[in-house]
């Protein structure tokens, strides 16, 4: 079996967001179903982009759309677990915004997953991706210390 391998960039953090497992958040195997570490992952982007002032949905006038996702599971976690989530974006090429994010269970000392969000900024008059602003190159800049 194939297996997704993913190198989270921990340079290019730009945030961390403490969430806790939600009793709603667990599986049939009462550990955290992938179908809410997704919504983990969006509700810790959306907290990081926000605190640099260029939410997902208006980054310069143009909304962000996923174009695709890789997650690597680490481990279980299960509630009432106190999770945090770094979010590391390196340097955007072109008009794609790769988005590293590491959800990490800091009490366990353990990685529960490691994830890969690439995005697209688009120009909703045209329906198509546009390079990524220079604002928003020096808003991710600036969180990553550079």
């Amino acid at each position: 079996m194939e297996r997704v391998t993913l190198d989270f960039p921990a340079a290019a953090v730009i945030h961390r967001h403490p969430l806790t497992v939600r009793v709603t958040d667990m599986n049939y195997s009462w550990h955290l179903g992938h179908d809410a570490l997704v919504s983990l992952l969006h509700e810790a982007r959306v907290h990081a982009f926000a605190t640099l002032g260029i939410p997902e949905w208006d980054m310069q006038s143009y909304p962000s759309i996923v174009v695709d996702l890789a997650v690597q599971y680490q481990h279980e976690a299960r509630w009432p677990d106190a999770l945090v989530i770094e979010t590391a974006v390196p340097e955007p090429g072109g008009k794609a915004l790769t988005i590293y994010q590491r959800i990490r269970n800091p009490e366990a000392d353990k990685v529960v997953a490691t994830a890969r969000v690439n995005q697209l900024l688009l120009d909703l008059s045209t329906g198509r991706p546009v390079d990524v602003p220079e604002k928003v190159r020096q808003a991710l800049a600036q969180a990553r210390g550079i």
